[in-house]
């Protein structure tokens, strides 16, 4: 495992992040503390220090699980978690952005966790009611009260990404240093807005669903077949049953599993922006499968293969923007930019 600095930060964590939503059976799936362990055990035996978590997985087992295996250590680990989703279903102050329902969600956390401080606390996602001004004084309050050393966010458009760090920095607030968000060969939207966003303003990017819930690993053969836990409006389209093809023909040609193969090909995606993928599994062996994405990379002849096979359209404005003659006529190609 390599180490890097987290976003615009001096924090090191490794290349690799470990995300914990499997940690428990309480949702009726994932893994049993024993599980969970052989987890941990493997990620750390590889290096692994950047553990991913939020207050409301598996109903807080998850929280529980990681702070009794990150206890012997806990200033080696760089723990992340996260508050917005509803803590009670029928209190309307038990979700969303506001400054009471981080107080709150922040301490059950560190309950959870045995521990007084998190290292990094991410705003899990945007509910589009909270003021921005609101949010960013109150992870700054949260950061000066010792609690919280970094904050990222997730899930969030980049509109709002853009203006909380710009609002942070007039104010002289803590900035986001890193952003989470789904990414895979089957799901590129993000980089029309986000991942260019995230290059510019130096915010690590952290993709979870890197494997796009199993679907690129070849669990799910048929068109019409639907991933758990994906929803009837991400049924498995002809698009990414094609993507997936290639995934698996390039993984019997490189002789390596097809997940390894989808994971690498986001942790090679280091030119859009820096990628810390994290690693969600259900089972120890599962974990290490993918873990061995360390020992080698795909050749660039491969991931040629797959850009072409999953490319999206940009869309307005890139696709205005790129190559546009009007802007600099005949001189773009001696311009060095």
């Amino acid at each position: 495992m390599r180490y890097k600095l987290l976003g615009h930060s001096g924090l090191r964590v490794s290349e690799l992040a470990l995300g914990t939503m499997t940690f428990g059976q309480d949702w009726g799936w994932g893994a049993s503390q024993e599980e969970a362990r052989k987890q941990f055990d493997l990620f750390v035996a590889a290096g692994g220090n950047f553990v991913d978590t939020s207050v409301n997985y598996t109903n807080g087992t998850a929280e529980q699980y990681v702070g009794e295996l990150i206890h012997p250590r806990r200033d080696y680990f760089v723990v992340g978690t996260k508050y917005s989703l509803s803590r009670d279903w029928d209190d309307p102050n038990g979700g969303g952005n506001t400054r009471k329902n981080m107080h709150i969600s922040l301490e059950l956390s560190l309950k959870r966790l045995q521990t007084d401080y998190v290292d990094l606390y991410w705003l899990h996602l945007w509910d589009c009611m909270t003021p921005i001004e609101e949010v960013m004084r109150a992870l700054d309050d949260m950061v000066r009260a010792g609690k919280v050393l970094y904050v990222g966010i997730s899930d969030s458009p980049a509109w709002v990404v853009a203006r909380a760090n710009m609002l942070a920095e007039l104010r002289g607030w803590s900035p986001f240093v890193a952003l989470q968000v789904p990414y895979s060969l089957a799901r590129r939207d993000l980089e029309r807005e986000l991942l260019p966003m995230a290059k510019a303003l130096g915010l690590a990017v952290l993709p979870w669903g890197i494997l796009g819930a199993g679907v690129l690993t070849g669990k799910y053969t048929s068109a019409s077949a639907e991933p758990k836990r994906l929803g009837d409006r991400h049924q498995v389209a002809e698009r990414t049953q094609r993507i997936a093809a290639t995934v698996r023909a390039i993984a019997d040609e490189a002789g390596h599993s097809p997940a390894q193969v989808a994971a690498n090909w986001v942790r090679q995606q280091q030119s859009r922006a820096e990628i810390i993928p994290i690693l969600g599994a259900r089972t120890g062996e599962q974990l290490q499968d993918t873990l061995s994405i360390l020992d080698w990379e795909l050749t660039p002849e491969q991931l040629q293969r797959l850009d072409e096979i999953s490319a999206i359209e940009l869309g307005f404005p890139l696709d205005m923007m790129t190559g546009n003659k009007y802007l600099f006529g005949n001189m773009r190609d001696r311009i060095d930019a």
